[in-house]
């Protein structure tokens, strides 16, 4: 897979060098000379170039990638990058980094916006999940809104514990992905018993948070 990053700082780099150990193809694009550091991530390729301006992403051949990754530390730019990745080249996977909470409104499908991350969101929802049982916490938010990343740790006296997972009757437009318990990350199939303190993983609308939390006997 080739996948082209905006923003070739801290947060760039670090998604260039995961991407790159996972075998996939890493462009990474900056327009300040200061940032082009290919000595830290050498098997990337690497662009000097405003990822904001069409010419630039002609020369990416921004084309020919699956995913582009807009990771810059201005939401502006963030925006007009994942814009112009889905309408002017037709990129499959748009990801876009949130800096400020107060913009994360803005980063949606009408912006070309396929999955948002929120820094600030992110961190204070692993806050919340290190130290919360019982509560179902919202990790991430994909297509904004229309669906959601979730965690839910089974505490002791949930009345789910010993239940095996295909029969219990979930909410609409929910799935459970994974079950993290003991250091192993379990793929759930239905013959598979829910524990007390299983951390649940679910993708989930919005609009069914509060019934699945129910069901959890989360609230």
């Amino acid at each position: 897979m080739r996948v082209a990053i905006a923003g070739a700082g801290a947060v760039g780099r670090s998604i260039a060098q995961e991407l790159l150990e996972n075998g996939h193809e890493v462009l990474l694009i900056d327009k300040s000379p200061k940032a082009i550091k290919v000595e830290m991530v050498p098997r990337a390729e690497w662009l000097l170039a405003d990822a904001c301006e069409i010419a630039s992403l002609d020369d990416a051949a921004l084309e020919r990638c699956q995913v582009v990754v807009a990771s810059t530390g201005d939401d502006k730019a963030n925006l007009v990058v994942s814009l112009l990745a889905k309408t002017e080249y037709g990129v499959p996977r748009v990801v876009a980094r949130i800096n400020h909470p107060k913009n994360e409104w803005l980063f949606n499908e009408s912006w070309g916006v396929d999955v948002a991350v929120s820094t600030p969101r992110l961190l204070s929802a692993l806050v919340e999940e290190a130290v919360s049982v019982g509560d179902l916490v919202r990790l991430m938010t994909f297509r904004q809104g229309e669906a959601n990343l979730v965690e839910l740790t089974l505490p002791e006296d949930a009345p789910l514990g010993g239940e095996r997972v295909g029969s219990v009757r979930w909410p609409r437009d929910t799935a459970l992905v994974a079950i993290l318990r003991e250091g192993r990350v379990l793929v759930p199939t239905p013959d598979d018993t829910l524990e007390a303190g299983d951390e649940l993983m679910f993708v989930a609308s919005q609009d069914v948070e509060d019934e699945l939390a129910d069901l959890l006997n989360a609230r």
